[in-house]
């Protein structure tokens, strides 16, 4: 439904949110479904952040924290539109919940109010709630959630006023909370909400997510004069989508100490060695696998990481292959987990690492490869129509 439709509607306003929801969370993986964002965004115009020169400020976070070298991401824990959840599944989730608590390492959880609907959010919270029994455990759980920009959200109230609902629903101030995407107006509103929400105590950090190179560092600046840090910007990347390092992104987020979280880290399962030119994905994703598969440089690249998994051990899936090449190079993968066996073998990425020279053949070979998604496929916003500024690139 675009922007005149929604304004001529005579539903009310939670249901229109829900609507919105339903198909803005839908953009990672089915490009066809992309209209809603990509309509929303296409007339509008949003304020061009100066990058900030003045006097230093100190930078702080309330309680800084220390995020593991891989995540879980939690869109499929809840969302039953893209990823059919059913409620009969929430005792396996929970197993997920206490396998993650159960390792040596933070167990950090990526969420967001629009996964679900809240869902998502709800069943970190009461996992939480039912499994950690000691405060030190409870202490173990680090979760990231995040805004969700929509047309008729335009002020930092609205931020502060998602906000509360998403720790309500977590029961817990929230570690780390994001901007789920760029607007074409109203960012630097959102910007302000997130120092609000910071100074009032109801998040430990703030990041954004989707952020191209002068967006982040516009961000940057505007927290900065209020004295509060920038900590991540959640982008796509992975062997098949490198844009963020062939664009400057990935250095600029290190030339501005802006953690980098990796979601889509095995490029919707194409790397996971599931898929072949005989053997495609149904729905869109078969669309993307014929234009992936057409001239061997895909097939090159697996074959690769196969080879590459087998010198570390022979039970050793590819899917950790792409999970360390990303940690390679300085990122956190966060890839989903719906089962036992997808976070054990998630968690287990941390067991070996590559090799300086199979980083460097992995980086030689994935360039090659053509006909995955590219940047102009996405919906959000390039540019402030005003001003120029580029609040999207990779």
């Amino acid at each position: 439904m675009g922007m005149e439709a929604m304004k001529s509607s005579t539903t009310s306003p939670a249901m229109n949110m829900k609507r919105a929801l339903k198909h803005a969370v839908l953009f990672r993986l089915r490009p066809n479904r992309r209209d809603f964002i990509a309509k929303s965004v296409a007339s509008a115009s949003f304020p061009f952040i100066p990058t900030h020169h003045g006097s230093a400020v100190e930078i702080q976070s309330s309680t800084s924290i220390s995020l593991p070298p891989i995540g879980l991401g939690a869109w499929s824990w809840g969302d039953s539109l893209f990823w059919g959840y059913d409620k009969k599944n929430d005792d396996e989730l929970k197993n997920v919940f206490q396998y993650a608590l159960d390792n040596k390492l933070p167990a950090f959880f990526d969420t967001a109010e629009a996964y679900g609907f809240g869902r998502s959010e709800e069943l970190i919270g009461n996992f939480r709630d039912e499994l950690c029994k000691t405060p030190e455990e409870r202490e173990k759980v680090l979760v990231a959630s995040k805004f969700a920009p929509l047309p008729w959200r335009s002020s930092r109230e609205e931020v502060v006023k998602a906000c509360k609902a998403s720790v309500k629903r977590l029961g817990a101030p929230i570690d780390l909370y994001q901007i789920h995407y760029p607007n074409t107006k109203n960012n630097e509103e959102y910007w302000d909400g997130l120092a609000d929400c910071f100074e009032q105590g109801l998040v430990r950090e703030v990041g954004v997510s989707n952020y191209g190179v002068d967006a982040v560092r516009a961000c940057h600046a505007s927290l900065a004069k209020r004295g509060i840090k920038l900590a991540s910007n959640q982008i796509q990347m992975s062997l098949l989508y490198r844009w963020p390092i062939e664009n400057g992104l990935l250095d600029a987020c290190n030339e501005l100490d802006v953690k980098v979280l990796a979601y889509s880290p095995l490029a919707s399962g194409f790397l996971t060695g599931k898929y072949s030119s005989e053997n495609l994905p149904s729905g869109p994703r078969g669309k993307t696998g014929k234009q992936l598969f057409q001239d061997g440089s895909c097939e090159e690249l697996l074959a690769l990481m196969k080879n590459i998994a087998e010198n570390h051990g022979n039970e050793i899936p590819i899917s950790q292959v792409a999970l360390n090449w990303l940690i390679s190079k300085g990122t956190i993968p966060i890839p989903g987990a719906r089962s036992v066996g997808q976070v054990k073998k998630n968690l287990s990425t941390l067991e070996w690492s590559l090799t300086n020279d199979e980083v460097k053949q992995l980086d030689e070979t994935s360039m090659k490869v053509t006909g995955f998604l590219t940047p102009d496929k996405n919906p959000f916003p390039r540019k402030d129509v005003n001003t120029g500024l580029v609040m999207y690139d990779s």
